[in-house]
């Protein structure tokens, strides 16, 4: 189970935070703000009222202790690349900071960040769902119940093709298309034998789409 620090918890910060949380995974959140803290406390592991722009904050958390801190300060007072730093200078292996514009992206990238983000184009629950499974390429949020996935195709699957896996079947998912290099199969799936190197692109419940992700 991967450990993750929030830093900030407007709009971006929260839904990341909850939606590690919700899926059974270790989070603690950081905000000056009480009023946010108090919002989430009860749906994290842990949840408290500092500023991390203080090293010492940060330390007396364990930061370094962490797989992946999120950034997420909405103020334009560059506390985002003071908390970068320190978080990279602790020793945290993966950092993902909110920015406003390229600019400032290209700022954090500077002093350390490992990933940027930009609210108009990275929406908090995928960023979260691309964190937790290595085996997921992509994600996007459909609905707040179904999502597309392109999901790479494993060796116990190769030689087979849907027929035979009956994924619709088994977990109510619909393969609607397979990417093979550059080519993007969407008619004759049910007979297509898979190969290495195939991704499979998935539409379906959340909860069902987890389901085959942990056991196909």
């Amino acid at each position: 189970m991967k450990q993750f620090l929030v830093i900030g918890l407007g709009t971006f910060g929260a839904s990341v935070a909850r939606s590690l949380a919700e899926r059974g995974h270790n989070v603690l959140a950081i905000d000056k703000d009480m009023e946010r803290v108090q919002s989430i406390a009860a749906d994290l592991t842990h949840a408290v009222e500092a500023d991390a722009t203080d090293p010492e904050v940060l330390r007396r958390f364990g930061a370094e202790n962490f797989d992946v801190a999120i950034v997420s300060i909405g103020d334009s007072s560059h506390a985002d690349v003071i908390i970068t730093m320190i978080l990279k200078e602790l020793g945290v292996p993966y950092v993902i900071v909110k920015a406003r514009d390229d600019l400032h992206g290209r700022l954090l990238k500077k002093v350390g960040a490992d990933r940027v983000v930009y609210p108009e184009r990275d929406m908090g629950i995928r960023v979260a769902n691309n964190l937790l499974s290595s085996n997921i390429i992509d994600y996007l949020e459909f609905s707040p119940d179904y999502s597309i996935i392109e999901l790479p195709v494993r060796d116990n699957i190769i030689g087979k093709n849907l027929r035979e896996l009956k994924l619709r079947n088994r977990y109510n998912v619909n393969v609607i298309a397979v990417k093979r290099g550059d080519e993007i199969y969407i008619s004759g799936l049910a007979d297509l034998s898979f190969e290495p190197g195939d991704i499979m692109i998935a539409f379906g419940g959340n909860d069902e789409l987890q389901k085959m992700e942990k056991e196909l």
